[in-house]
């Protein structure tokens, strides 16, 4: 069986993730979570003042952008956790303020050409799973398969809005979705890169779809690629 590149893009919240994590597991390729990626560039920023709730330093986030070295690391659960630099920040890039300025940083070109860069890297041996905004289009628009997930916006604030209810009682629906809402325009209208399915990407839309649902269908179109000649 030869080993492909799996290209996973889609909107904000609609599993992209937990997709490719599953399916890396099962295939024993490796997962590389790019949003992830993104995420821990704006840590970074935040971290160090260069981003506030409205506005971005971006003369010293270029400046400092290829200091950033960013790496996945199995733990001892079997799960990749996201290393800034060498510093385990997997736990400190899931709050909502990192997400949001994640799509923020995602908007400049420098960030994003660095990122490709490592993200290219990774993938030359082949046997990945990667997911994010623009991998099927920018990072890998050779890969054998590609697939661009999606749900409605309500499906996906509800579904994001549950994950952080569970860690802060004080989290607001409409106020989640609204922000969905922001990283959808942002995503698809940024001049660099913007979020749009590949020719050749199937689309699977999970609104109505159970976990074991999705990955059936992922599943056999991963033994339909790996199987061609």
């Amino acid at each position: 069986m030869k080993k492909i590149v799996v290209a996973i893009d889609g909107f904000s919240s609609c599993g992209k993730s937990t997709m490719a994590k599953e399916l890396a597991r099962e295939t024993g390729y490796i997962y590389v979570d790019t949003g992830a990626m993104y995420r821990a560039v704006s840590l970074f920023c935040i971290k160090n003042d260069w981003m506030t709730d409205t506005e971005m330093n971006e003369t010293e986030i270029e400046k400092h952008i290829h200091s950033i070295r960013i790496e996945f690391r199995t733990n001892a659960q079997g799960k990749a956790d996201t290393y800034l630099n060498g510093v385990n920040v997997e736990t400190e890039i899931r709050t909502l303020e990192v997400a949001n300025g994640a799509s923020r940083v995602s908007t400049l070109g420098f960030v994003r050409k660095e990122l490709v860069r490592q993200q290219q890297l990774m993938g030359e041996k082949k046997g990945i799973v990667m997911d994010g905004r623009d991998i099927g289009t920018v990072v890998f628009p050779n890969a054998e398969l590609k697939i661009f997930l999606t749900a409605s916006p309500q499906v996906r604030a509800q579904r994001r809005f549950l994950e952080m209810k569970e860690k802060d009682d004080s989290v607001n629906f409409e106020k989640v979705l609204a922000n969905v809402l922001e990283r959808d325009d942002r995503d698809q209208n940024r001049a660099e890169s913007p979020l749009r399915k590949a020719d050749d990407a199937i689309e699977i839309d999970n609104s109505d779809l159970s976990p074991a649902e999705q990955q059936a269908i992922l599943m056999n179109l991963f033994r339909e690629r790996t199987a061609l000649d």
